[in-house]
């Protein structure tokens, strides 16, 4: 049974509405801060009206795009909102990939102009031009005709594109909309708890939708939202309690990177009143630990770049026991179904099944990618996910895995995610993840990797041992991997595909 959605309220119907509504409360509130600078929203407005003027100038066109190698910054989403007035959508780049890499996405996505910090001038290609923040940006907006951009920009209007991080092959460019990106602010006020006088920390990358969405959650509300340069232990404690944050955004690393930190048990941290997390699996001891640490609510939420961020939330209040490897109950103006993927059926409580969205959150289909995209949105307006999970009679989403790391071992489904819960709870372990390797007997046998906590020394019989004594013989690891550390991208997720390489070569 689909969770029903409910009638959608009056939102902004573009982003330049959101910022314009946003600067009317207040020209001298703060907007966005890195580091010693602040930008208030009377100049946020300000900048974001001459980023559109000087795209205008620049002879960019409705449609056309402007691609951008940055940290994070506030200039990042001056550019948002200025190409959003002018008809102009924003391609966030990684600048974590390599030269090649950054190449290839520039050749798919056409973007007419390219701006970049002077630290990724060395993954530009030769035969482009950028415009260099440092030294170009300040110069650039000063030479703005002041006649206003007269381009009306629609709700269904592409304004953002965001490539895939990779973990499932070439990275693909996922269109968002003015009308997909208006629920962030909803999500702010409604579950976040956010509201004019929030100050949100958003440690993650702004080319990753747990990055700009997240920021879109505060700005939406007028709020104050912190950006970071430095994901240092010390330097996040430091600056939640400078800034007097009170809300922020985690992939479970950098949860962990916060308690890790010697400070956080003398930082004045009272102001803190949510965390969500999501992004990647999150242990129940780290977030009992963190509960029990930071002695604020903590959020549950899951949702892709492909619908502009959270589908499914979980509240602190429901945080019981007995339920904290749930990722909640989806968000009320969407509908949420699981499917089994193979007969297309609907599956029952407690079955696993593909989870697939039907949302006005919905990307409208990834740029030059037809076929991905017919094969992404299908029939009845559902985006397929490619998420494996189930739900209990509550209604509560699990997830248990991506659909493609799905282990078939000996004809039995084995489901990555339910291993590795297994063995994370071994006080030994830190960080795990399990893969199917080659198997002449089985077609694939179960494979861990996992990461010992400090000061452990972990002994791979006895955790062979332990393992059996809490999941089917099948399901066990036929043998395990202890390493330092596993390869994660920009989103905090385990890039199963290096991992698997070695085995399927």
């Amino acid at each position: 049974m689909t969770a029903t959605a409910a009638t959608t309220p009056v939102m902004d119907a573009t982003l330049g509405d959101t910022l314009t509504r946003v600067a009317s409360l207040g020209a001298d509130r703060p907007a966005l801060t890195l580091d010693d600078r602040t930008v208030t929203f009377g100049e946020f407005d300000r900048r974001a009206h001459e980023v559109a003027r000087a795209l205008v100038r620049e002879g960019l066109r409705p449609g056309d795009r402007v691609a951008v190698l940055l940290r994070n910054c506030p200039e990042y989403f001056q550019l948002l909102f200025g190409a959003a007035r002018a008809g102009v959508v924003l391609v966030a780049l990684n600048w974590r990939l390599a030269g090649p890499e950054v190449r290839a996405i520039l050749d798919d996505a056409e973007p007419a102009l390219l701006v970049c910090g002077r630290d990724q001038l060395g993954l530009v290609p030769a035969d482009r031009r950028p415009l260099v923040l440092e030294d170009d940006y300040e110069g650039w907006l000063a030479e703005v005709p002041a006649d206003p951009v007269e381009h009306e920009p629609e709700p269904d209007d592409v304004v953002l594109q965001l490539y895939s991080s990779g973990t499932t092959g070439l990275p693909k460019g996922a269109r968002l909309t003015h009308a997909n990106l208006a629920f962030t602010p909803r999500m702010g006020r409604e579950f976040y708890g956010m509201g004019p006088d929030s100050v949100n920390l958003v440690p993650s990358p702004l080319f990753h939708i747990g990055g700009i969405g997240y920021g879109l959650t505060t700005l939406g509300q007028g709020g104050h939202t912190v950006l970071l340069s430095d994901l240092s232990p010390d330097h996040l404690v430091a600056v939640m309690e400078r800034h007097r944050v009170t809300h922020a955004f985690a992939v479970p690393a950098i949860v962990a990177a916060i308690l890790a930190s010697p400070a956080v048990g003398t930082a004045d941290l009272s102001a803190l009143e949510r965390i969500a997390y999501g992004g990647a699996p999150m242990t129940e001891a780290l977030l009992r630990r963190a509960i029990e640490v930071l002695g604020c609510g903590f959020m549950a939420v899951y949702g892709m770049t492909e619908t502009a961020g959270t589908v499914v939330s979980m509240a602190p209040e429901e945080h019981e026991p007995h339920r904290l490897r749930s990722v909640g109950r989806p968000l009320p103006w969407l509908e949420i179904t699981l499917v089994d993927p193979v007969s297309e059926e609907e599956v029952g409580v407690g079955e696993v099944g593909e989870i697939r969205v039907r949302s006005g959150q919905n990307t409208p289909g990834y740029w030059h990618r037809p076929e991905e995209s017919a094969a992404t949105l299908v029939e009845g307006g559902w985006l397929r996910t490619g998420d494996a999970g189930y739900r209990d009679a509550q209604g509560y989403l699990y997830l248990h895995d991506r659909i493609k790391d799905l282990i078939i071992s000996g004809g039995e489904n084995v489901y990555p995610a339910e291993v590795e819960n297994a063995l994370a709870a071994h006080p030994g372990i830190a960080d795990v993840a399990v893969i199917g390797v080659p198997s002449e007997r089985w077609g694939e046998t179960v494979k861990a990797i996992v990461v010992p906590a400090p000061g452990a020394t972990l002994d791979v019989d006895e955790l062979l041992a332990d393992v059996r004594t809490r999941l089917a013989r099948y399901k066990c690891p036929t043998s395990i991997d202890v390493v330092e550390a596993l390869p994660r991208n920009a989103a905090g997720k385990v890039l199963k595909r290096e991992l698997r390489a070695p085995f399927w070569r």
